[in-house]
């Protein structure tokens, strides 16, 4: 027909691309496609179709899905053809394939104008966010004219689950804002924010949030509480909860043991487990992480190895990646680096890099460069651009006092174009965050915090601590070494944290990298010593006769938030106070913290009153108020977390 110069049009090609010869013959629908192309022919439907029901039968899923694209207009028969193809076994890209047919259902919805449907529009918000698309998952719920709860528990959920947690509880603020009432499924989807954020006082709100709901009964709400809790490190809050729980889950079981493997003590976490074999049967693959992590935290070999091989043999998991990781951590921090790097290449997993850092970082604390350069070698063949590894390996060779290999690790980072990311710790102090990055002088209260830092180092090495200067990694003497530890970002914040809260305050620091051990006698508390030398504490004498001035209220306020704002009307509430203590004949005034919102708004500078046994019968107008009707038992729940 060609050879004959026979004008070929649109209805020729679908005909020959549909003969037994086309499909066993790719030349042929190679060349058929070429002279579409050359012939400038657009792809209708039925040429379209043709050709991508050729390519799919040769298993050659690019080229169908070239087709798909060049296409102007697509009818069913095209997304079944490019739907099948791609979950052909051949080609293998199943959740392409998956994708493209939710694509296509959010199309038809958008077509025939269901999209802004509260139910359809929650169903594809948890649908893009099951598919990690959480950016479209947000744009069809802005689109939403009215979202319900529904549709706010998803776009929440999504965000959570993505790991946009900052994301997540924004979306609960403006939720709240819309009078929209949570359920609990909102708040077993917003508590993992709090969890991974390690924001321990939005935990407590959205807990006493719940309490004055009364889901504090709902399962999977009490295991999300739980799991807070622990991950912010507040233990006996969260054993607290757990005990309240009346049917357990293993969300409920595993949150808490591996609340205990984290934090300690891990004795608590293998009774908890052998008590969750005995009351629920059978533990899943998560349950045996948490068991693995506390055995590898105490450093109980015989005891993993017996969960590990129990695991398998007895409840037929297959050990992860987890599993592994776990059991080699073990073995690495026991000082068995030979064993561990054993087991780390006998794995029937390939194993990542985070597994071989495991070994890496134990090989540091051992001081076994040799063994670390083997296994730098692998990381930074699995991750070639990963800073840390560098960084690591880089300290171990400072450490062993081989600067010249040190430096030119670093030579060949710099020439790589990678750059260290500076440690930067923060913390929490009346709902503002404060961060800090070693030797950063631009905090206002830097000279005050140093100041802090230096009487504190004072008393502690009194108290016996000796500072672990091996882990200055910089060829200075040592006295430059013992400035240096000083400046660290962790120890700015926790100076910040004891100048700025009342003492007695459980300081909260948050790192972006591993906080550094420096003391060879162990951790020392700097709370303890706080406690322990009373000129941590900040004294005001009164004198009775002439009463409270605004010099000794300015120094009650200095003490109790020397960052507050507002610091006249902060002034002018303890002076009142000191009045009211005065006049209600008590025994105690204990002045709480002074309050502020995020605007530097003062709310409160408030206190409690504590009176003897007899208080009753001189303070009757006081005693008087009290309303027993408006003391609610959750209320009081609720106060006292």
């Amino acid at each position: 027909m060609r050879a004959s110069g026979v004008h070929t049009d649109h209805n020729v090609f679908p005909s020959v691309l549909k003969s037994r010869a086309a499909p066993r013959d790719p030349n042929l629908i190679s060349s058929i496609h070429g002279t579409i192309v050359v012939l400038g022919l657009v792809l209708n439907l039925y040429t379209g179709n043709a050709l991508m029901n050729a390519y799919s039968k040769l298993a050659d899923i690019l080229l169908v899905k070239k087709v798909f694209d060049e296409m102007p207009k697509r009818d069913l028969v095209s997304w079944n053809t490019i739907i099948a193809g791609k979950g052909n076994a051949k080609s293998g890209i199943y959740e392409e394939a998956l994708e493209m047919v939710r694509m296509e259902i959010h199309g038809f919805a958008v077509r025939h104008m269901f999209d802004t449907d509260v139910f359809v529009g929650s169903s594809l918000i948890d649908m893009y966010a099951n598919c990690t698309k959480v950016e479209y998952s947000h744009r069809v719920f802005e689109l939403l004219p009215e979202p319900n709860a529904i549709s706010w528990n998803s776009a929440i959920a999504g965000s959570v689950q993505n790991g946009l947690f900052d994301e997540g509880l924004r979306l609960f603020r403006r939720m709240l804002l819309a009078k929209i009432k949570p359920m609990p499924v909102t708040f077993s989807s917003i508590m993992p924010a709090c969890a991974h954020l390690t924001t321990l006082h939005l935990g407590k709100q959205l807990h006493g949030y719940v309490i004055r709901g009364g889901f504090d009964d709902n399962v999977f709400v009490a295991s999300a509480i739980v799991d807070m809790y622990a991950k912010c490190g507040n233990i006996g809050t969260a054993r607290y909860i757990f005990d309240g729980i009346k049917v357990l889950d293993m969300v409920s079981w595993t949150a808490m043991i591996m609340g205990y493997a984290l934090h300690g003590p891990a004795e608590e976490a293998l009774s908890l487990f052998q008590r969750m074999e005995k009351e629920n049967g059978k533990p899943n693959y998560v349950a045996f992480v948490a068991v693995l992590t506390a055995c590898s935290h105490s450093g109980l070999i015989d005891e993993a190895w017996r969960y590990f091989h129990s695991m398998t043999r007895d409840y037929g998991i297959v050990p992860c990646l987890e599993h592994y990781a776990a059991v080699a951590d073990l073995l690495a921090r026991a000082g068995k680096l030979e064993e561990a790097y054993g087991f780390i290449s006998n794995m029937h997993i390939r194993p990542t890099a985070s597994v071989w850092s495991t070994l890496l970082g134990a090989c540091r604390v051992h001081k076994n460069a040799e063994l670390a350069k083997k296994v730098a070698e692998k990381i930074f063949a699995l991750e070639p651009k990963n800073m840390g590894y560098h960084i690591l390996m880089s300290n171990i060779y400072s450490a062993a006092g081989r600067w010249r290999e040190a430096a030119n690790l670093r030579i060949m980072m710099k020439d790589k174009g990678m750059r260290k990311q500076p440690a930067c710790s923060w913390i929490e102090v009346k709902s503002k965050v404060h961060a800090f990055v070693a030797h950063d002088k631009s905090h206002p209260y830097y000279d005050k915090i140093m100041e802090t830092l230096e009487v504190l180092l004072e008393q502690m090495e009194r108290a016996g601590y000796v500072p672990n200067t091996e882990d200055v990694l910089h060829d200075v003497e040592e006295e430059q070494k013992r400035d240096l530890l000083c400046g660290h970002s962790e120890r700015l914040a926790i100076a910040f944290g004891i100048i700025s809260t009342p003492p007695g305050t459980t300081i909260r620091v948050t790192k972006n990298l591993r906080i550094i051990i420096a003391c060879k006698k162990g951790g020392t508390s700097i709370e303890d010593l706080a406690e322990k030398f009373p000129d941590m504490i900040i004294k005001v004498p009164i004198d009775v006769f002439k009463g409270i001035t605004d010099e000794d209220a300015a120094k009650v306020v200095d003490g109790l938030a020397p960052m507050v704002a507002d610091k006249n009307t902060s002034i002018e509430q303890v002076k009142k106070l000191y009045k009211l203590f005065c006049e209600c004949d008590c025994t105690l005034l204990e002045i709480n913290s002074i309050a502020e919102t995020a605007d530097n708004l003062l709310v409160a500078a408030d206190a409690k009153l504590n009176f003897d046994d007899n208080a009753a019968f001189r303070q009757k107008e006081i005693f008087a108020l009290r309303d027993p009707s408006q003391e609610d038992p959750r209320e009081v729940r609720c106060c006292a977390i």
